[in-house]
C-alpha cells in the first residue's frame, strides 16, 4: 500500500490498520472533519468503497482501504468509474450540504477569486502569443453547479487491486459543483480504456465532454498559482509549462 496524499492539504501515516490524516494548515481542519459527516451518509449510496473517517485529536482516521493508485487502464475500470460518478452526481445536493459538503455559493466565490488571481498573476507569466487563449479559458471554464462532486478525482485518489477499484479517497474538496470537473482527468488524461468505459456508463454528452476538457486545461494553473503564493519557483515553472502544453 502506497500512501500518496502527503500533499498540500494534509499529511498521512499508517498506524496498524488505520490511516491517519492531519491538516497542514488551520483552514483544512474543518474540511477534514466534514468528511466524518459526509462519507458515512454517502457510502451506502455509492457502488465503490469510500473511507468512513472518524475524528481524532488532530485530524481524522479511517480503516485502510487496500490498493495502489491507478496507473493502468481498461474499459472495465472505466465502466466502474462511470457507474460510480452517475451515483455520486445523482445524490441530492441539498442533503449533501447538510451532511458537510461545500455549498455552491461558497465554492463559486472561491473559484471566482482563484480565476481573478490567475488573470492578475499567472497570465502575465505566459508568452504574449498564449495570453489570449489563456484568458479565454479563464472566462469560459466551468458549468452549472448541479451535483455533489469529489473535485479532485485523479489517479492518486483512485485505488486499484486485482482489476477493480478498491477505494475512492481524499474527499476534502467535496462540494456542489459542475459534474464535468470529476470527468476531466478520466476523459482527457487517464490510461487507455478508461475514457471509453466512463463514457459508456455515464452517457457523456458532447457539451459535458468539452466542459471536462476545459477543467483539464485548468489543472496546471493550480500548481502555478500555489507556487506564486508560497514562493516556490519550481512549481511556478512546472505549472507554466503545463498550462502551455494544454492550451
Amino acid at each position: 500500500m502506497t500512501i500518496t496524499d502527503n500533499g498540500w492539504d494534509s499529511r498521512a501515516w499508517l498506524e496498524g490498520n488505520w490511516l491517519h490524516r492531519e491538516p497542514r494548515r488551520a483552514e483544512v481542519h474543518p474540511r477534514l472533519l466534514a468528511e466524518t459527516r459526509l462519507l458515512p451518509w454517502l457510502a451506502p449510496k455509492l457502488p465503490l468503497p469510500v473511507p468512513i473517517p472518524e475524528q481524532t485529536q488532530y485530524g481524522v482516521r479511517h480503516r485502510l482501504l487496500v490498493g495502489e493508485p491507478l496507473t493502468e487502464g481498461s474499459t472495465a475500470l472505466g465502466r466502474q468509474l462511470g457507474e460510480f460518478l452517475r451515483a455520486l452526481h445523482g445524490v441530492d445536493p441539498a442533503e449533501a450540504v447538510q451532511h458537510g459538503a461545500g455549498d455552491a455559493e461558497t465554492a463559486e466565490s472561491a473559484k471566482r477569486r482563484f480565476l481573478a488571481e490567475c488573470r492578475e498573476r499567472v497570465v502575465p507569466l505566459l508568452p504574449v502569443e498564449a495570453r489570449s487563449a489563456a484568458s479565454e479559458l479563464l472566462d469560459r471554464v466551468g458549468g452549472p453547479r448541479t451535483a455533489l462532486v469529489h473535485c479532485d478525482l485523479g489517479p492518486e485518489h483512485l485505488l486499484v487491486r486485482d482489476g477493480r477499484i478498491t477505494g475512492v479517497i481524499d474527499w476534502t474538496d467535496a462540494e456542489i459543483g459542475d459534474p464535468a470537473v470529476d470527468l476531466s482527468w478520466l476523459l482527457h488524461d487517464a490510461p487507455a480504456g478508461i475514457a471509453e468505459g466512463v463514457a459508456e456508463t455515464y452517457a457523456v454528452s458532447t457539451e459535458l465532454r468539452e466542459r471536462a476538457r476545459d477543467w483539464h486545461k485548468l489543472g496546471p494553473w493550480y500548481e502555478a498559482h500555489r507556487g506564486l503564493l508560497l514562493d516556490l519557483p519550481n512549481d511556478v515553472a512546472s505549472g507554466r509549462a503545463g498550462i502551455l502544453s494544454r492550451l
